[in-house]
Formats: C-alpha cells, structure tokens, sequence
C-alpha cells in the first residue's frame, strides 16, 4: 500500500476507491491470476444462473400445475447456485484480503501463497457467514412481519407513506448489514476473531466511519444491479417479454453477455479491495494500529510457516 496507516484516517470515499485501484499494482499477476480462477467464476455465475432459472420460471408461470419434477429442478438449480456462489465469495475474499495484507505486510506475494492460505482462512470466514446469514434471516422475518399488516390493510395514501417508510427502513439495514458482513470477513482474515466475535468487532470498527461505509456499499449494490438488469433485459429476456430490449441476434447477445461479466469482474474485484482497504481507514479512525512484524507472523501461520513465539495482532492505540 502507498499510503501509511496514519494517513488513512483523513481518505474520502473517492480516496478510498483510488487506493484500492492502485493496489494490484504492486503484484500484478497476483491479481491477475487470483481474477481469472475466483472473482470470474463468482461474477460468471451472478449473471450466467438466470440463463438456466429463467426459461423453467417462464414454463411454471403459464403452466402453474406442472409437474413436481420441474419445480424440483427449479430448486435444485438454485440450491447448487447459491453453493457456488457463497463458496467462490468466500474464497475471492480469503484470497484478496491475505493478498492485500501481505503487501501493507511486507510479504512476499504469489499467487501459489494465496491459494494455499485459502484453505486455512475458509472455516474462519465461513463461521463468520454462518452468523451474517442468521442475521439476514432474522432481518427478512422482520422486514416481512412489518410488511404484512400494510399489505393486507385497505389502500390509502397513508398506506402507501407507511410502506415506503417502513421499506427505507429496512433498506438503510440492509446496507449496514452488508457493511457489517464484508467488514467483518476482513477481521475474520486479520485478527484471531471469527463468527460473532468478528461481527462484534466490525461494529466498534464502523463507529464513525458509517456514512462512509454506507456510500462505498450503495455504489457497489448499485453498480451490480445496473450490471445485472441489463444482463437480464439484453441478454436473457426473448424479444417478445415484457422489459425486453428485443435483441435477438445470438452473436451480438453474446457479446454483450461477455462485456457485461467482464463489467462485473472488474466491480467484484474492487469491492474486495475496498473492503481491505476500508479495514485499515477504520482502524486509523480510531487511532490503532496493526504491528507490521506480528502481522507478518500472523499472515505465516496460514502457510504453515515457522512463526516465533509471540503475541498475535493486537490492538495498541498510537
């Protein structure tokens, strides 16, 4: 990283951004190569699953008696979907995030470390995801239990003011949550924290700096929904559907499928920067710092490295 840790307590959101560009400079084919065998096949299947969901959800729209066999078929797409997907998440994570800190480290980079401190680092952030995912359930019961009554109510226009007060609401949660899970997937990397405890600690860390997080996590949704509604209108739709844009050549929705994933790739890649980046202007916010030479060590472990006798990373005030 070009920047000392002191001096990212005064970044912007945009300084932000152009630090984390600036990072794969450092190491290159690294990142080359970490894109190509995680974040393309993570953004590949964003786009690529409703290729598949799409036509079945067509056929059980106008055949609502269908067989159980293609609604059986409907839920297992989905189900080995949202497997890959939260999997190569992960993985992209371990790997960025170890990557990153290994330059802020000092630490020799490659992409053969990367992947071999994937394996290590994947059952730290996967208790992590499991209390992120308990959270987002108990956020969607809630989100419906609040819905359901204004739904069911007779229409009026203060019907209406409650619903999108109450759909505000939840989207402001909704985005601290995700600042929470991508913040805390980071200390999950950096910090003998997992799980609840890891949560807990990316709380403390976004005390101060949530406006911040909260612009850095809307662009990043925002740039993904774009990505992906064009996708499906261009590329998915047929040129009769509602919402299509009538594209019908094979040849040129293929091109446009592969500049959108390639699009998409680039938006994954520097949302995982981002995040690494961010952990450290959280940090500096708070005045603590990380010790460069038992980050070191920590980053060691992973690889099955000799490592001295001594403490992990603590948190020191400057």
């Amino acid at each position: 990283m070009d920047l000392q840790l002191e001096e990212l307590q005064s970044l912007s959101a945009a300084d932000v951004l152009r630090e984390s560009v600036a990072v794969p400079r450092a190491a290159p084919r690294t990142f080359a190569a970490l894109t190509l065998t995680l974040v393309f096949p993570f953004s590949f299947a964003v786009l690529a699953h409703s290729l598949f969901t799409h036509p079945l959800l067509l056929h059980l729209r106008h055949n609502p008696s269908s067989a159980a066999a293609d609604w059986i078929l409907l839920l297992l797409y989905l189900f080995l979907y949202l497997l890959f997907l939260f999997t190569f998440s992960l993985l992209s994570t371990a790997a960025v995030v170890f990557t990153v800190a290994s330059l802020y480290a000092a630490k020799p980079v490659s992409f053969a470390s990367s992947l071999s401190a994937v394996r290590p680092i994947f059952p730290r952030l996967f208790r992590t995801f499991l209390w992120v995912a308990l959270l987002m359930l108990v956020y969607n019961l809630a989100l419906v239990l609040a819905l359901l009554p204004l739904l069911l109510a007779p229409s009026s226009p203060l019907v209406i003011i409650l619903i999108a007060l109450v759909l505000l609401v939840f989207l402001a949660a909704h985005v601290y949550i995700s600042a929470l899970w991508h913040l805390a997937s980071v200390v999950s990397v950096l910090e003998p924290l997992c799980g609840l405890a890891a949560m807990a600690k990316s709380r403390d860390l976004l005390r101060g700096r949530v406006r911040m997080a909260a612009v850095l996590v809307v662009a990043y949704l925002t740039a993904c929904g774009l990505v992906g509604i064009i996708f499906r209108a261009v590329v998915v739709k047929g040129p009769r559907e509602e919402g299509s844009l009538g594209v019908t050549s094979v040849s040129t929705k293929v091109l446009i499928g592969g500049a959108l994933v390639a699009v998409l790739v680039v938006v994954n890649l520097v949302g995982l920067l981002v995040q690494s980046v961010f952990y450290y202007v959280c940090k500096s916010y708070h005045h603590q710092q990380i010790d460069k030479s038992a980050l070191y060590d920590h980053l060691g472990e992973y690889l099955g490295e000799y490592v001295p006798l001594k403490s992990s990373i603590q948190l020191e005030n400057l």
